[in-house]
């Protein structure tokens, strides 16, 4: 996947914007706040066994029920309160613009070199 949502999110920062950490990195305070930091935005966390399968599930339930006119939101109505983990670093948004700069342009030279 390229890193269109990563640079959309730097461009455009949404009100709003939160990250939920699934999986077994998701209890580890230090990859959650790198991820709050590079993302400029808080993560959260659900304390359930197997969140990545029970969001898999609510997903599924959304598309089974989206003819009815059913909103993902509606369908996760009864999911786990996510749980506020980190917020990101004062000023760790001027250590990461640059390097996602950096990073969007180093991948664009790849992709261009790999066309050749």
């Amino acid at each position: 996947m390229r890193n269109k949502c990563i640079q959309a999110i730097w461009k455009a920062k949404i009100p709003g914007t939160r990250v939920l950490a699934t999986g077994g990195a998701s209890s580890n305070k230090d990859i959650l706040q790198v991820l709050s930091d590079v993302f400029d935005a808080p993560v959260y966390t659900i304390d359930v066994a197997n969140s990545a399968c029970l969001g898999c599930g609510y997903r599924a339930l959304q598309g089974l029920v989206a003819e009815s006119g059913v909103s993902f939101a509606e369908a996760v109505k009864k999911a786990p309160e996510a749980q506020l983990a980190v917020t990101p670093t004062p000023g760790a948004d001027k250590v990461f613009a640059p390097l996602l700069r950096r990073y969007a342009e180093l991948e664009e030279r790849v992709l261009q070199e790999s066309k050749q």
